[in-house]
């Protein structure tokens, strides 16, 4: 459909021409860049596919959408090449044919090699607003290496389209750097992410929402499961915006003002973004608004200006994670799926973000549920898009395992336990055959423990200080280890009623494999953040003893005692064992255990006690009905 929009001056009318004329221009073995994704100028990209003088072209594109018409075309590949920096769901199929060549490239580093002509480029083909009456246009929707692919073109072509948003920041194109006007008009691409297992994504969603604090600014890649995860964010307060790409799954967020850019201390008050992606009520939004910034790709994705922002969180997703840490994106196995992206620059980011970190958020398993995500060795020929020395947080809908400066012991209980259920025995037995871990270790337990999280709890301490109580873990060994460690001598014999010294895995795997089965054997940690750990504090349990009764035992560490803990966590663990139709506790206490007397005496007045041969003091303590 052409438009008719009247010439600024003779200037701008000598360089309007047809589309068909435009791509006339292109020669015979050029390089031509197109514009990103939903921004790719459609019409022209027609016009030049259509023009059978065109021979031998290298196409050069970060997300192509309107080729994937033409890659089946056997004419088509005689006469074009395509090069892509990212292979999207439309071009899949064509990838795992070997009919499209995929460049591994990180999204900051691309518009570098544009300027050092390492990729030269003969041709831009673009998409622009109309320009304003100063003869300034706008990229719109896609600016990320479209802006640099402009800056480096021998010449440039650009379909004007009076559906471009007009957008701020480093979207502004003056006619004067364009060759050849095409007045073109129709709608942009638009595209949204695919609906996928929203029960799954919603238990992501929920632990996710666990480790973003209000304030925080995110990055959020793009995805069917980065997207989907958004509105689970909507209780958020304040929550700021730097990442590549904008999709629908942001507008509810906006709308709403969960996302108000105000805590932001790089460009506050603004979304940061290179790229928009999704549908023209998103497309509408953007359209002059101001509180919106698009930049390139080298100063969005630059894991340094990144950093510049406090409390960064990366979110993206991968294929697959091993046991050490290995994260692909980019390839299943042989065949090339996606792309590296924006994943490794923003996890880079994140982790030099003041309060910054990365999640992997990927689902357990795929294939109908037939192949673990969680994997002991990364499939053969997969590309390690992100090293085990830069991942964080790793999210399924089974929980959330941390990374960050653990061994690989450590790794694999972490991963283990947030895999699938009927995965677990297997990767643990693996884990055992490749020394990564003890040959005694027990699998964690084959079953949703999604209930758990209804047993976490705070607790405001009078410091100002916050105490997070959830029930222990099979990760949780090393961590236990070192609270027992931190503990006096008569802090240790109050609980154990011994002078134990030793604290070997051996102990540590009892204590948490075979005496916790968060039902009629139960343990509860609490938890102090110290730097960017959590250090335990405090534990309570209790096991079944019998005649409905569960017998109860507690340690706080010497600078946490009479603050309150003991009795929160004696509050969680009646809940948790009324749940499981114990009728009250027992207890065996040292009688010059004074301060843990009390603390029973003040939840149930009308507790028994008998005193033992030893001199400890036994205590039955009933429910109140």
């Amino acid at each position: 459909m052409m438009v008719n929009i009247d010439p600024m001056n003779g200037h701008f009318k000598n360089k309007l021409v047809s589309g068909k004329e435009a791509v006339s221009k292109i020669k015979k073995g050029s390089r031509v860049f197109i514009g990103t994704g939903c921004g790719e100028p459609q019409h022209l990209i027609k016009a030049m596919v259509e023009d059978k003088n065109l021979q031998d072209i290298m196409i050069y594109q970060m997300l192509s959408l309107t080729l994937a018409q033409f890659v089946d075309d056997k004419d088509f590949l005689r006469r074009f090449s395509l090069k892509l920096f990212f292979i999207s769901q439309s071009m899949r199929k064509a990838a795992f044919e070997g009919k499209i060549d995929y460049i591994p490239a990180y999204l900051s580093q691309i518009p570098r090699l544009f300027e050092s002509h390492q990729i030269g480029l003969d041709v831009a083909l673009i998409q622009v607003s109309p320009p304003d009456k100063f003869g300034y246009c706008s990229l719109g929707v896609s600016v990320d290496i479209t802006r640099s692919g402009v800056d480096n073109a021998g010449m440039v072509i650009a379909q004007v389209n009076p559906r471009m948003p007009r957008t701020h920041g480093d979207s502004v194109v003056h006619i004067d750097e364009i060759d050849h006007l095409v007045l073109h008009k129709e709608p942009l691409v638009e595209a949204l992410p695919s609906k996928k297992n929203e029960s799954i994504t919603a238990r992501i969603g929920y632990y996710i929402s666990q480790l973003v604090e209000d304030g925080s600014t995110l990055q959020i890649g793009f995805g069917h499961l980065p997207d989907g995860i958004l509105k689970y964010l909507s209780n958020k307060k304040d929550l700021g915006i730097h990442t590549q790409v904008i999709t629908d799954g942001f507008l509810p967020l906006f709308e709403k003002k969960v996302i108000t850019n105000r805590k932001k201390t790089l460009l506050p008050d603004r979304t940061v973004a290179s790229l928009c992606m999704g549908s023209e009520k998103l497309y509408d939004y953007l359209d002059k608004n101001p509180s919106f910034y698009f930049r390139s790709s080298e100063f969005v994705n630059d894991p340094t200006v990144i950093a510049r922002n406090d409390n960064l969180i990366s979110i993206s997703s991968a294929l697959e994670v091993d046991l050490t840490g290995q994260v692909c994106t980019d390839s299943m196995g042989y065949l090339f799926y996606s792309g590296i992206g924006d994943q490794v620059d923003f996890i880079r980011g994140s982790a030099m973000s003041n309060g910054g970190f990365s999640i992997i958020a990927i689902p357990s398993t795929a294939q109908g549920g037939n192949i673990s995500r969680i994997v002991p060795h990364l499939s053969e020929g997969a590309g390690v898009a992100t090293t085990r020395g830069d991942v964080n947080f790793v999210v399924t809908e089974y929980g959330v395992a941390e990374l960050q400066g653990k061994s690989i012991y450590q790794r694999v209980m972490e991963l283990a336990q947030i895999a699938h259920p009927k995965f677990r025995d297997e990767i643990i037995e693996v884990a055992k055959k490749r020394h990564y871990i003890f040959s005694d270790q027990l699998p964690p337990l084959e079953e949703d423990l999604i209930f758990l999280e209804g047993y976490k709890r705070t607790h405001e301490l009078k410091n100002g200080k916050t105490v997070e109580f959830r029930p222990i873990l099979p990760s949780d060994e090393f961590s236990y280890r070192n609270f027992f460690y931190s503990l006096q001598e008569e802090t240790i014999y109050y609980r154990y009623f011994s002078k134990m010294q030793i604290f070997s895995h051996k102990v540590v795997q009892k204590q948490i494999m075979e005496n916790v089965d968060y039902r009629k054997k139960m343990s509860i940690l609490g938890q102090i953040q110290k730097g960017g750990r959590k250090e335990i504090i405090a534990i309570g349990s209790y096991a079944d003893a019998g005649d409905s009764r569960a017998e109860i035992a507690f340690v706080v560490s010497e600078d946490y005692q009479s603050m309150g803990i003991a009795s929160s966590l004696l509050d969680i663990l009646e809940n948790i064992a009324r749940e499981n139709e114990f009728k009250g506790f027992t207890a065996t206490v040292l009688r010059e255990n004074i301060a843990m007397i009390q603390v029973f005496k003040k939840r149930y007045p009308n507790l028994k006690r008998t005193m033992g041969e030893a001199g400890e003091v036994n205590i039955v303590m009933d429910f109140d009905e």
